[in-house]
């Protein structure tokens, strides 16, 4: 999972599981791992929203009670925060979820 996490193959950790944002490589360039049975489907965005939501939640209670901004500035940048966390963490939450599949040997591995 750890490698998977870090957009490296699950097996040799040197090629890349994906190529594009979120679109998985048919296989591995390093160890030619068949990745084309890999599939996350929905999970990595519901992990990711239960991760990101737990973290915006904890950010507007410390930043409200901090320093009561208005509604208006506490709007734009939490949702901004939540914006950029969610870019961030989705690939890499989907390689540890391909990860965790390839170690358990799920969906043709």
């Amino acid at each position: 999972m750890r490698r998977g996490a870090g957009l490296k193959c699950p097996r040799c950790g040197k090629g890349r599981v994906l190529h594009r944002y979120l679109k998985v490589n048919k296989c591995c360039e390093a160890c030619y791992l068949d990745l084309t049975h890999a599939r996350a489907d929905d999970g990595p965005a519901y992990f990711t929203i239960l991760i990101v939501c737990h973290l915006v939640g904890f950010a507007m209670h410390f930043i409200w009670s901090t320093w009561e901004p208005s509604p208006l500035v506490m709007a734009s940048t939490v949702s901004a925060g939540a914006i950029a966390l969610s870019l961030l963490l989705l690939p890499r939450i989907k390689g540890a979820m391909i990860g965790f599949q390839w170690a358990k040997g799920l969906h043709g591995f």
